[in-house]
């Protein structure tokens, strides 16, 4: 398989970034180690940790606030929930959170997996913990040290503005803990992205000098982004957006708005990186993964993509690359 340093770097180059959503998520369980190393080693250039706070203070890699759903927490602190029935992940130390087994994410909805065709039952066989942070760092670097490669984090900061009403900074928190393995300039591999606004820009008042990137949902309250306007705001505090796909396709495979936002973003020097690119939900417009990468890779032309499926996305670049090469 052709490595991704051939077919996407992502570094000041005419290529295609393939950011791993949530470690290799369409092949093991999400936010673990072992699917982090995984998605390095289908040839992807960021791996992207959503990170919560513990009691102490340490960022881990969970995407939600509530433990419920990819952990055994009912099963290993049957009373620990709060009133609401769920047991929030700031609520546990770091060394009891390290007790837990995740497992593949559950559909609070029906209470069985929410992709039960990517996993067929060998988990029991994995134990699989939360990851903080740090050791997400210290394996991408250890891998990088091995095989001479310069894959990236992509940390996203989640339910900053709730962390900060339960006596919390995150923002300080991640960034020291980037700084102490010297992520300090835009030329680092690394991106930091939110949801919310003030959290990146508090990470400027913190002197943060990363690339940030504002994550722009498929709700009306990120209505207000998608605008010249908004664009221009943006730019005044960030590198890049990270758009829902639906803000870029709609419903019959078409761009929306004579790719507006691709266009304008990019005019603004603005990278555009698009989530999430899943081979088994693919948009009914866009009938094949393949077509659906086609979509918003060229004919939208983002700078990459989130993906749960980073072999197949580097699959289809470089069978589009082999394509090309044998057209000239």
């Amino acid at each position: 398989m052709a490595t991704s340093a051939d077919i996407t770097a992502g570094e000041g180059t005419d290529s295609k970034s393939i950011i791993a959503h949530r470690g290799a998520s369409a092949h093991l369980p999400e936010h673990t180690l072992e699917g982090y190393a995984l998605a390095f080693g289908m040839g992807a250039d960021y791996i992207e940790p959503d990170l919560m706070l513990t009691k102490d203070g340490v960022p881990v890699a969970l995407h939600d606030r509530t433990l419920d759903a990819t952990t055994d927490v009912a099963d290993r602190f049957p009373d620990r929930a709060r009133e609401d029935g769920r047991s929030y992940a700031v609520d546990f130390t770091l060394e009891e959170i390290k007790m837990l087994r995740v497992r593949e994410r559950v559909d609070p909805s029906s209470g069985g997996l929410l992709y039960p065709e990517r996993w067929e039952n060998t988990h029991d066989a994995l134990v699989l913990r939360v990851p903080t942070l740090a050791e997400t760092i210290e394996l991408v670097r250890g891998l990088n040290r091995t095989t001479g490669r310069r894959v990236g984090v992509y940390p996203e900061i989640k339910f900053s503005s709730w962390h900060a009403e339960q006596g919390y900074d995150f923002e300080a928190v991640v960034l020291k803990t980037l700084r102490d393995y010297g992520f300090t300039s835009k030329n680092d591999p690394v991106f930091v992205q939110s949801f919310e606004e003030g959290s990146l820009r508090r990470l400027r008042e913190l002197g943060c000098e990363l690339r940030l990137v504002q994550l722009i949902g498929g709700g009306r309250a990120f209505d207000r982004y998608c605008t010249a306007e908004g664009l221009d705001r943006i730019a005044a505090y960030a590198d890049g957006i990270g758009p829902s796909v639906t803000r870029i396709l709609d419903s019959d495979g078409t761009l929306i708005d004579d790719n507006f936002l691709v266009r304008e973003a990019q005019a603004r020097g603005l990278v555009v990186h698009p989530y999430t690119m899943r081979a088994d939900a693919v948009p009914k417009g866009a009938d094949s993964f393949g077509n659906l990468l086609e979509a918003v890779l060229f004919r939208a032309g983002a700078d990459g993509v989130f993906t749960d499926h980073t072999a197949e996305t580097v699959d289809f670049l470089r069978n589009r690359a082999n394509a090309g090469s044998r057209d000239d």
